[in-house]
């Protein structure tokens, strides 16, 4: 397991501290504010903590205010309800005596029933697009420092994109792009777990969407983004240690925000998770 992976797991095997009542912290990378999927994530884990024998297959939440990556995230969960055959979670993520992130986490008995789902689209297969090494080499000189400071780290979630831009210099494209994800080492077995790890993943350049039909990314210092709302479902059981395809697409922009899906397929085209996003994208003097 490489060290990316292990401080992931880390981070999101936060303390208990009482019944329904948890700490998370967030890793020192010179971030401002805290990763989006960091808080998912960690939310999730406390959820699922309160959980026996059932998965979880959504989860709906919201950022209410910028998280403070310089001291611990409090999670308080609300057991909402214990059903027959579902079971209903709430959970508040606070810093400094304030809210940050609310989410609702439905867990369900695994059950048959019907079964369909859309084709994975037909793309270039990870093994013919540039390593995220080769990418660093073509796309480093592009970041500003800060960014390429946190590139240069190991990192836990390896992405290939399916179709290369230019960061500094971005064409206007359709609202679509395909990325191939998964962790750099096999982390767990672990179906719980790998929903959390999912559900961190699942908020990385998924705002960067609903830029593309405008012709500009996630380096414009013109642009204030951040992520407004996250909803996720689980469909099937998956494993991270091999590819998964995210495809995305933005259906609208307006009102400065933007609206973004992704569907995750793993690699024999089994769609595992649908993920619904709106993102703040606000022009800026």
């Amino acid at each position: 397991m490489t060290n990316a992976v292990k401080s992931l797991l880390e981070i999101l095997d936060i303390e208990t501290l009482e019944k329904n009542l948890f700490r998370g912290r967030s890793p020192k990378v010179g971030w401002q504010r805290v990763f989006g999927g960091q808080v998912i994530g960690q939310a999730l884990v406390a959820a699922t903590r309160t959980v026996e024998d059932r998965f979880a297959h959504s989860l709906h939440g919201y950022f209410i205010r910028p998280g403070d990556p310089s001291v611990p995230i409090i999670y308080e969960v609300d057991r909402a309800r214990d059903g027959k055959s579902f079971t209903t979670r709430r959970v508040v993520a606070i810093q400094h005596g304030q809210p940050i992130f609310t989410m609702s986490a439905s867990f369900q008995i695994d059950e048959d029933g019907f079964d369909h789902q859309f084709d994975m689209p037909d793309v270039v297969q990870p093994e013919d697009l540039p390593s995220e090494a080769e990418l660093k080499a073509l796309l480093m000189e592009q970041m500003p420092e800060h960014i390429r400071k946190y590139w240069q780290r190991d990192r836990p979630i390896e992405l290939r994109p399916v179709q290369l831009r230019n960061y500094q210099n971005p064409e206007k494209q359709a609202p679509e792009q395909y990325i191939w994800l998964r962790t750099t080492s096999n982390p767990s077995t672990d179906r719980a777990l790998n929903q959390c790890i999912l559900a961190y993943a699942s908020d990385m350049t998924l705002i960067d969407t609903s830029l593309l039909p405008h012709g500009r990314s996630f380096l414009d210092r013109g642009l204030q983004l951040a992520s407004l709302d996250h909803a996720l479902w689980f469909h099937r059981e998956f494993q991270l240690d091999d590819w998964l395809l995210y495809a995305q697409d933005s259906p609208s922009a307006s009102g400065a925000r933007g609206f973004n899906r992704g569907s995750i397929y793993d690699r024999s085209g089994r769609l595992v998770a649908s993920v619904c996003q709106e993102g703040l994208i606000r022009q800026r003097d």
